[in-house]
């Protein structure tokens, strides 16, 4: 008989018993869900970092400090000892590389600054940063009007600003035009807007637009304090530069954080897709976890299954029985059992990788970020599906296709 006679009949199957055929899709539609939907959700959530961190480039590197344990005599605390960036520091460092890689400093000043002009005030929750000239280059920000700070603005600390889309709508109504050459008042000094970012939205709960810029001395002036980090960000044109200029610059790091030759680096240097790949490693437990959940519902589904085609081969019995005495092979009756089961894991299988499409989908809304449509996970799932038919389907197809003619003719 041919696969499609094949396929038609296995339909009709279905549609004699629509409850039972529709509850046997639902539940293998349940386990491709739980397959599906979270690997694609985690999948959004991984590239949405990716989008973060590759905002940096795949060509930069950053240099912090690195905590050391140490244990207190008094009841065994724990504390971590940091020896802070200081800006003489990154500054030496800027200069001794600033023909060979592009150097960024900059401070995080705060995290609740409230931006007023005249009237209108932001919300408390504005994110200072004091940076040099070359920070938005480094960390690859566009500006949507204006410009960016001068050099001789960043050496003499000028009252300059360069403020997100989201500080525009508050204080300006939307337009950026109207921002440029204004004075706005941030803590209790006046800057000058010179530059308004381009947008680049919400990701992972923070938004991109909401923040505001000053120059590195203004930011030292009013915010900086003898334990303060200044943040070392370098970027380098060519990728493969990168692994000897990291060398060069560490070694060149320990001798300005004059770090003796037996001591260990009290800083660490971290490449911005070094952190992606972190990432992509910290959740392949989670993704296990996800497609063993996944399977064990699969694994309900196909006994469910194979019991939904027992019960199916002895109602259709005398059916068996008439094919048979019509010439119908053992293999041809096998085929057909088997088929059905696999249309059934199918039409599961489509129906779940809707709803797993519809989680993906609820959780790129919830981060702000692209929806990636998880053609693998698909692929996947529909593999999965024919192995479950086949393994659902093979006992009942045997056992059909193993009955006496004579005996099936006379079942009732």
């Amino acid at each position: 008989m041919h696969i499609f006679e094949n396929i038609l009949i296995a339909i009709r199957s279905i549609r004699s018993n629509t409850l039972r055929s529709a509850l046997t899709v639902l539940i293998i539609s349940f386990g491709i869900m739980a397959l599906v939907g979270i690997l694609t959700a985690m999948d959004t959530a991984i590239y949405s970092l990716g989008e973060n961190f590759s905002s940096l480039g795949a060509n930069t590197f950053t240099i912090a400090p690195k905590g050391e344990k140490l244990r207190s005599r008094r009841r065994g605390v724990q504390t971590t000892k940091i020896t802070p960036i200081t800006f003489d520091q990154a500054q030496k460092l800027k200069s001794r590389y600033q023909g060979k890689a592009v150097i960024s400093t900059s401070l995080f000043c705060t995290g609740n600054a409230v931006l007023k002009y005249k009237e209108k005030a932001s919300n408390p929750n504005v994110p200072i940063m004091a940076i040099d000239e070359t920070y938005l280059t480094v960390n690859a920000l566009d500006l949507e009007l204006g410009r960016n700070f001068t050099h001789t603005e960043v050496e003499s600390g000028a009252l300059k600003t360069i403020i997100g889309m989201e500080i525009v709508k508050k204080l300006f109504n939307g337009a950026a035009e109207t921002a440029i050459g204004k004075n706005i008042s941030i803590g209790n000094q006046k800057y000058k807007v010179v530059g308004v970012l381009k947008s680049k939205g919400s990701s992972m709960n923070r938004n991109e637009d909401l923040r505001a810029f000053i120059t590195l001395l203004a930011g030292k002036r009013f915010y900086g304090t003898t334990t303060s980090n200044y943040s070392i960000t370098g970027f380098v044109k060519d990728a493969e530069e990168m692994p000897a200029l990291i060398a060069e610059v560490s070694a060149a790091f320990r001798q300005i954080r004059k770090l003796k030759p037996s001591q260990e680096n009290d800083f660490e240097v971290r490449k911005s897709d070094s952190l992606i790949a972190i990432i992509k490693e910290d959740t392949v437990k989670f993704r296990m976890s996800a497609a063993a959940i996944g399977l064990i519902t699969l694994l309900g589904a196909a006994i469910g299954l194979m019991n939904i085609m027992l019960v199916s081969v002895t109602e259709r019995t005398r059916e068996i029985g008439i094919r048979k005495a019509l010439g119908a092979s053992k293999k041809e009756i096998r085929f057909q059992f088997l088929t059905e089961a696999v249309v059934l894991c199918q039409l599961g299988s489509l129906l779940g990788i809707l709803f797993g499409i519809g989680i993906g989908l609820i959780v790129a809304k919830l981060l702000n970020g692209p929806f990636l449509i998880p053609w693998n996970w698909m692929a996947l799932a529909t593999i999965i599906a024919f192995i479950v038919g086949i393994f659902s389907g093979l006992y009942p197809a045997i056992k059909a296709s193993q009955l006496d003619p004579i005996e099936a003719l006379r079942y009732e």
